[in-house]
């Protein structure tokens, strides 16, 4: 069952968040197989985005916000794009095009900043988004300011935080074709600092009467202790003895496992009525020139591969206002 667990160092400006995907992260994969199209992710591909899911679990778990948390990594490599997408209520969905060979062993810069090209964005969208409300966006390179090509989701993350959120992080992913995992080591922010998008569960006076360098010490000794963690260890141990292995000589206070229906979870909206309504977006003429072309207009999710197919006369009815429709036609019992 897929786990996401919330924790805190007593006394400390530092908290963090332990996420396991296992079935939700396996039916991302069992979709993406069963898709006669496409097939299964070559492995590289698979990692990037497990590790991209368990990261985006990890932000959306560290922010009070009411709406879709959307992470996307796009450039020039063979991996287009790469989507991961998780809601307020843990519910996610992911997605990769591959255009092209993936070397066994390829890296982030291998798979999508071949060129320097190759860029991060972070999107918050709210669920209620009012009329001529923008989403939040962040959108930083794979690269750091150095230029140096950013070679895991992790560093990306880091980078990303450092870069639009200020606030010191320390991720740990690891992903195979069982599990997409993930470890965050996050420190609070202290008087007069920033948070993400003034979302953190921690007020700015909670640690204003610590001294910065305690705060630094702190939160730099729980972090060093985070990237001791192994990939193997992080994907085989459960989360109560990677803590423990981990902080055994910290005062850690955890709260509830979110997990089953309240936990992490694969859930798709995509539908014929969002389907239809794309349809209705490009237009009659184009809508009729695919029916005269392939007799048929067939859309497949690329999240869950869901197909819905509209043949000439249910295009024609997506045109038609509805009082000149015919009425339905009862069901025979």
């Amino acid at each position: 069952m897929s786990e996401l667990h919330k924790f805190i160092f007593d006394g400390l400006p530092v908290r963090g968040q332990l996420v396991r995907l296992t079935d939700a992260w396996q039916e991302v994969l069992r979709r993406r197989a069963a898709n006669t199209q496409t097939g299964a992710y070559p492995p590289p591909v698979a990692e990037l985005l497990g590790e991209m899911v368990a990261a985006s679990m990890l932000m959306q778990g560290n922010i009070k916000f009411d709406g879709a948390l959307v992470m996307q990594i796009f450039g020039d490599g063979p991996v287009k794009v790469a989507v991961a997408e998780v809601q307020t209520d843990l519910r996610l969905r992911a997605t990769a095009s591959v255009v092209g060979q993936v070397d066994a062993g390829a890296r982030l810069p291998d798979m999508v900043n071949r060129q320097g090209k190759g860029r991060c964005a972070i999107t918050l969208d709210p669920s209620a988004r009012r009329v001529g409300m923008q989403p939040y966006q962040g959108v930083v390179p794979l690269c750091d300011e150095h230029g140096r090509d950013l070679q895991t989701v992790a560093e990306m993350i880091e980078h990303y935080m450092r870069q639009s959120e200020q606030l010191d992080t320390t991720l740990i992913l690891a992903a195979d074709e069982q599990v997409a995992c993930g470890l965050l080591i996050q420190r609070l922010p202290v008087q007069g600092e920033s948070n993400l998008s003034q979302s953190s569960v921690a007020r700015e006076d909670d640690f204003s009467g610590q001294g910065g360098e305690g705060v630094e010490d702190d939160y730099a000794r729980i972090a060093l202790l985070a990237r001791s963690l192994k990939r193997e260890e992080l994907l085989e141990l459960d989360a109560d003895t990677i803590l423990r292995r981990l902080y055994w000589e910290e005062n850690v206070l955890r709260f509830p496992a979110q997990a089953g229906a309240q936990g992490p979870r694969f859930a798709c909206s995509c539908s014929r009525e969002r389907v239809a309504a794309m349809l209705r977006g490009l237009g009659q003429e184009e809508a009729d020139s695919i029916i005269a072309e392939q007799g048929r207009i067939e859309v497949s999710c690329d999240f869950c591969g869901q197909q819905e197919c509209f043949d000439a006369v249910d295009a024609a009815r997506l045109f038609t206002p509805s009082q000149d429709l015919p009425p339905a036609t009862p069901a025979i019992q």
